[in-house]
């Protein structure tokens, strides 16, 4: 549990960083921009390796007992959080909506997980996810950010797309990436 909490730590330093915009600003100035960002993207790799391997190897500590039906509302959740994510990093309509599809995917994924998980390392970790974005939202909507305009559907529908693919992809390998099935069949 010391390794995934030491990653949630390292992870989360790093991404808090914009909040503080007179500390990123400083690094920046300090780094240069793309010293910055190389830094930004190691030092967060290492937290969610340290992620990875810390809630792999934690005991599991059961804390409830979610209701089957869980499941069901989790993997409605996630798709939903698929789908919206790609608009983070894609122009559309749907980024123009959401304003920050990025932290709405992460708030939706993270709270499918916590319905779906009772053990304790998984709620540290979905846990600390969810406090991240909303704490992060909180903080993007003091940074005004700068509308994009209208964008044509196709874009919109090249989201979806994409986002649908990736889920696809997740939900059969979830069971190999990540240990645990999406749906176990009962016996």
């Amino acid at each position: 549990m010391s390794m995934l909490l030491a990653g949630l730590v390292i992870f989360f330093a790093v991404h808090l960083l914009p909040v503080k915009q007179s500390l990123r600003a400083s690094l920046v100035g300090k780094l240069g921009v793309l010293p910055y960002k190389a830094l930004f993207a190691i030092v967060s790799l290492i937290g969610f390796y340290f992620i990875v391997v810390g809630k792999a190897g934690a005991p599991f500590i059961s804390i409830w007992t979610p209701p089957d039906f869980f499941r069901h509302i989790t993997i409605l959740l996630v798709l939903i959080a698929f789908l919206i994510l790609p608009a983070a990093y894609i122009p559309s309509n749907i980024k123009n909506r959401l304003k920050n599809p990025m932290l709405i995917a992460v708030k939706t994924w993270a709270l499918g997980h916590l319905l779906a998980n009772g053990d304790l390392a998984s709620m540290v970790l979905f846990g600390s996810f969810l406090a991240y974005a909303v704490v992060d939202m909180i903080s993007v909507k003091k940074r005004a950010l700068p509308p994009i305009g209208k964008q044509p559907i196709w874009q919109g529908i090249v989201v979806v797309v994409i986002g649908l693919v990736a889920y696809l992809v997740i939900m059969m390998k979830h069971a190999s990436l990540f240990g645990v099935p999406v749906i176990s069949v009962a016996s």
